[in-house]
C-alpha cells in the first residue's frame, strides 16, 4: 500500500522566509554547477520536499510543481509594503528617508550595495521601526536607537523583502537617471545605498 503523502507549493513570495530564502540561496550557489542538483535544492527548499520523494513523483506532477515555482521566482514587481507587523507590533517603513536619523543613515551606508543576502535583515531593522502614531495617511516611528535586531525580520515573507528592494533600486534608477542629465557621460554614477540615502525625498507616504 503506497503511503499518501502532501506536497505544499507555494504560489507567491509571502510562503517563503527570509530565513529559507537565504538556505536555498546558499545551496542554489554551491551546486549552481550541476542542473540536477539544482532541481533538487529547487523542490526541496520552496516545497518542504525530502529529496528522495522528488525522485518519485509522476512526471506531470514534477512538471506542474516546476512550473508553479518558476513562475513566482520570476515576479519583479512587488509593492513595497509600508507596514509590517512583528511579534504583535506594527513596524513602519521609514517615513521620509532625506530626514532619515544620522546614525541610521551612517550604518545602512556600512553595506555600500543592496543584495538579498546575511546583511539585508540588518538593513531591513534599520528602515522599519515601531510606529508611534498614525495621522491620516501620515505616520511617525519610533527614533532610531542603534539597535540593530535583524534576527526579528528573518521570518517575514519574501514579499516584503522584495517589496522593499525593490523600491529602493527603483528610487536608485530614478535618481541616477536624473543625476546623469547634469553630469558628463563619463563621469561614472555610483551604484550604492548612499546614493539613495542621501538624495531622496519623502517617497514612502500613500
Amino acid at each position: 500500500m503506497k503511503e499518501e503523502v502532501k506536497i505544499v507549493v507555494p504560489k507567491d513570495w509571502s510562503a517563503i522566509t527570509l530565513r529559507d530564502y537565504l538556505k536555498f540561496r546558499a545551496d542554489m550557489e554551491t551546486y549552481k554547477d550541476n542542473e540536477d542538483a539544482v532541481e533538487a535544492v529547487l523542490f526541496h527548499h520552496l516545497c518542504k520536499m525530502p529529496v528522495e520523494w522528488i525522485q518519485q513523483l509522476d512526471i506531470d506532477t514534477y512538471v506542474n510543481i516546476r512550473k508553479d515555482l518558476v513562475q513566482f521566482l520570476n515576479a519583479n514587481e512587488l509593492p513595497l509594503q509600508q507596514f509590517v507587523t512583528i511579534d504583535g507590533v506594527e513596524h513602519g517603513f521609514e517615513p521620509n528617508l532625506s530626514k532619515m536619523a544620522y546614525g541610521a543613515y551612517v550604518d545602512i551606508s556600512k553595506y555600500e550595495t543592496m543584495e538579498m543576502d546575511e546583511k539585508w535583515a540588518d538593513i531591513m531593522s534599520i528602515l522599519y521601526r515601531p510606529v508611534k502614531q498614525k495621522v491620516g495617511k501620515f505616520y511617525d516611528t519610533a527614533t532610531y536607537d542603534g539597535k540593530i535586531d535583524g534576527e526579528k525580520f528573518l521570518d517575514l515573507g519574501m514579499d516584503i523583502h522584495w517589496g522593499t528592494l525593490f523600491f529602493l533600486k527603483s528610487l536608485l534608477k530614478d535618481l541616477s537617471s536624473d543625476i546623469q542629465k547634469s553630469l558628463m557621460d563619463s563621469m561614472e554614477i555610483p551604484h550604492n545605498i548612499k546614493l539613495i540615502l542621501g538624495r531622496s525625498g519623502s517617497l514612502t507616504l500613500p
